[in-house]
């Protein structure tokens, strides 16, 4: 499967390539073709450190071509960046390719981590997504609970529950198939799209727990 990487050279982006290269190609992505390409030659060098001689491959590109040549595409992101890199890239996808977003609406305040699309009114993520998407039924709300610091070492094995929300049964077949990829991770269905809410505040719930508890890098776990 080839499995895209929007904003492929941050810390979630790297640490999605590392694990996912095992088995899959991944196309890491950026705005700039060159800096993407490096990032995916320093990964695959530690994936394959890491892992053997890993089965898939790791590349990169300019995120235009990410789109348009993946059946996956992951959208590491920030939530104010959405409409400017979602108009140029979604319109580019294949009518068959996953959308997943793993975008939160959060912002620091005095008080803590705080749900922008609540205190301020504004649009969940989900939403913003959708806005730029030919087959909205494509879009997948998952990943929005994962610790950063954990993923990006690919010895480490994660102990975590993803909350996962979307319309096609088929499509979050997909992304369920690659969180199973991902060893100690498990996915929990929460239901349609229109739930993806649900998923995107428990993030800055998760942060302000770890903040005022001291808790070193949480993730979420059902028992």
């Amino acid at each position: 499967m080839k499995v895209g990487i929007i904003g492929g050279t941050g810390g979630m982006g790297k640490g999605f390539a590392l694990r996912w290269a095992i088995n899959n190609q991944v196309i890491v992505g950026s705005r700039d073709a060159g800096r993407a390409s490096e990032a995916a030659e320093e990964y695959s060098k530690i994936a394959n450190e890491s892992f053997g001689n890993i089965k898939g491959s790791i590349t990169g590109t300019d995120n235009v071509t990410v789109a348009k040549q993946s059946d996956v595409l992951i959208l590491s992101i920030p939530y104010e960046n959405i409409d400017a890199v979602c108009s140029e890239i979604l319109p580019q996808v294949s009518d068959n390719c996953v959308v997943v977003s793993p975008i939160v609406p959060m912002t620091k305040t005095d008080v803590g981590f705080e749900c922008v699309a609540i205190k301020e009114n504004k649009p969940f993520s989900y939403k913003l997504v959708s806005n730029h998407m030919k087959n909205k039924s494509k879009i997948v709300s998952a990943f929005h609970v994962i610790s950063e610091k954990k993923l990006i070492n690919p010895t480490l094995e994660l102990d975590y529950d993803i909350f996962v929300c979307g319309d096609d049964k088929d499509s979050v077949a997909i992304v369920n198939t690659l969180i199973d990829e991902i060893k100690g991770l498990r996915s929990i269905y929460l239901g349609p799209l229109e739930l993806s809410y649900l998923a995107e505040m428990s993030t800055p719930l998760l942060l302000n727990a770890m903040i005022q508890n001291k808790i070193k890098n949480p993730g979420i776990k059902i028992i």
